[in-house]
């Protein structure tokens, strides 16, 4: 009995003891944190998405407070979040423009001509590492197995026909898709960007005829009509200018391949969506 009682009395001496440095430390070792920094991450949308290019909703409230990061970047959350967070910084907020995802192919399973049938894994990058390229003829294409929307935390991405397609209804240009796209295709542009090519294929005219249907075949078309000198065919791919272009969606209108794209506020949303 008296070695029980010696044993107790102690380790609640040692407690005591312990305790009282691990108190001391606390004090000594103490970093004042400043409170609109948890306030700054209360007013964030909480999607951990990385948009912001800081690593999660914590770092970029650690770097605002700290005046290290502009009160816009949470792509999430938009305008009114960055009313907040600039509120509760006392500065002013300068809006940012807001960007949206962007696939740059139409290459279908009804317009590109495939090389194999692939089956093996649902995987862009699976699908690069047995093919090379794409199960397409076209290298540029869409491998369309999803990684983009798989990566999309928001239900902004959908693999449709075989081609990613992007809801911009929900999409708020966080650009978790142009990471996990492994062929380095999908592009963030402005929101009010409504002329884009959609493809990217940099072969010429004569040999994109023979893998789609629809690819940029180079014409200059578009070019030598454009109103505002915003378009220019690089490596026989159409490219706009979005500082140049106003909008008027003539080369929409004259592309003999029909491949640019004239879009409202979405041009896709989901089949969930549509039957809503």
């Amino acid at each position: 009995m008296k070695t029980i009682l010696l044993s107790v009395l102690v380790l609640g001496v040692l407690g005591a003891i312990f305790g009282a440095l691990l108190a001391l430390a606390s004090k000594i070792f103490h970093v004042e944190v400043d409170p609109r920094q948890a306030a700054v991450r209360e007013a964030l949308a909480g999607a951990n998405c990385g948009g912001c290019g800081y690593p999660g909703c914590d770092g970029y409230a650690a770097a605002v407070a700290r005046g290290e990061a502009p009160c816009n970047k949470c792509v999430a959350g938009g305008e009114a979040t960055a009313a907040k967070v600039a509120e509760i910084m006392g500065v002013s907020n300068d809006a940012a423009e807001k960007m949206v995802a962007f696939v740059p192919c139409s290459g279908t399973h009804a317009n590109a001509e495939a090389r194999f049938n692939y089956s093996g894994p649902e995987d862009c990058r699976a699908a690069m590492l047995f093919g090379g390229q794409s199960s397409k003829l076209c290298t540029f294409a869409c491998i369309g197995l999803g990684n983009c929307a798989r990566a999309c935390q928001f239900d902004a991405m959908h693999v449709v026909d075989g081609v990613a397609k992007v809801d911009r209804l929900n999409c708020v240009g966080c650009g978790a898709c142009v990471e996990a796209c492994p062929k380095n295709i999908v592009k963030l542009i402005p929101e009010k960007q409504k002329i884009m090519p959609a493809c990217s294929s940099l072969d010429k005219g004569g040999q994109v005829m023979k893998m789609c249907k629809v690819g940029c075949i180079g014409c200059m078309k578009c070019q030598r009509e454009c109103p505002a000198d915003a378009i220019t065919v690089v490596n026989n791919l159409a490219r706009v200018d979005t500082a140049k272009c106003v909008q008027c969606g003539h080369c929409a209108d004259i592309c003999p391949r029909h491949i640019i794209n004239y879009f409202g506020k979405s041009y896709f949303v989901s089949p969930e969506k549509q039957a809503e």
